[in-house]
């Protein structure tokens, strides 16, 4: 039997109430993702997509319908059982990379593996990462004793630590320049496809875009394309 997908949302709304008025920020949304599948989630500001990540990350609550993560569904748990999903299933990278200023690079990576309780060797797992992103005489240095893109290539290795079936990563390349964020990615791509993730990308670039698998463009709150197409050909689409 074929493998369920990691992702399953169904007739996801999401509203919001400023003063008398009603804002419907996302207004039925159903797609799913396939285990191992890289996403592009695409769209201008203000289309919802970085709201649709957040629900699917479990850090916000929908006003109806279904999110499954890895099997589980999420919108009927509670926030310790959520935590602990996060914790466990769920990698994250964020356009200002959040890490720790008081921890070196190797305690901001062991950081989620300590709290999700995994069993293992945490510290040789991050020594690994950190060789994979080509920061391994740099693990003992702070974040401040880092360059952005050092910053950026540790919050990578963060995300993988705990092994999660589900990656989200929010303009992972933000605050990056051209050169260092097209780096940034191709390293996400190399790592994610050597550990198997499943990877959802909110990013306004389709140049970015083009190294996922597949691209859902969002307007106005709705799906108005989901497309193995070249994430080129809606350029004009996300800036219009």
């Amino acid at each position: 039997m074929a493998d369920s997908p990691v992702i399953a949302v169904e007739g996801v709304t999401k509203s919001i109430v400023n003063g008398a008025r009603r804002v419907d920020i996302l207004r039925g949304i159903d797609f799913s993702v396939e285990r191992g599948q890289f996403v592009a989630l695409m769209g201008s500001s203000g289309s919802g997509k970085s709201t649709l990540l957040g629900l699917l990350a479990g850090l916000d609550a929908v006003s109806s319908g279904s999110i499954r993560v890895d099997g589980a569904e999420i919108t009927k748990m509670g926030e310790d059982a959520l935590a602990l999903l996060r914790s466990r299933k769920i990698g994250f990278v964020f356009q200002s990379f959040n890490l720790i200023p008081t921890l070196t690079a190797e305690e901001n990576i062991l950081l989620p593996f300590e709290l999700s309780g995994a069993k293992g060797d945490g510290r040789q797992r991050a020594q690994e990462l950190l060789m994979q992103v080509g920061l391994e005489h740099r693990g003992h240095h702070y974040p401040v004793q880092l360059s952005g893109g050092e910053q950026q290539r540790v919050a990578l290795a963060r995300a993988f630590i705990t092994r999660p079936s589900l990656l989200l990563a929010d303009e992972p390349t933000g605050n990056l320049d051209s050169s260092n964020g097209r780096h940034i990615l191709e390293l996400l791509v190399r790592i994610n496809r050597k550990e198997g993730a499943t990877l959802v990308m909110v990013t306004h670039d389709a140049a970015l875009a083009a190294y996922a698998d597949r691209s859902i463009l969002m307007r106005d709150g709705l799906i108005v394309a989901d497309t193995l197409q070249t994430p080129a050909e809606l350029a004009t689409e996300v800036v219009g």
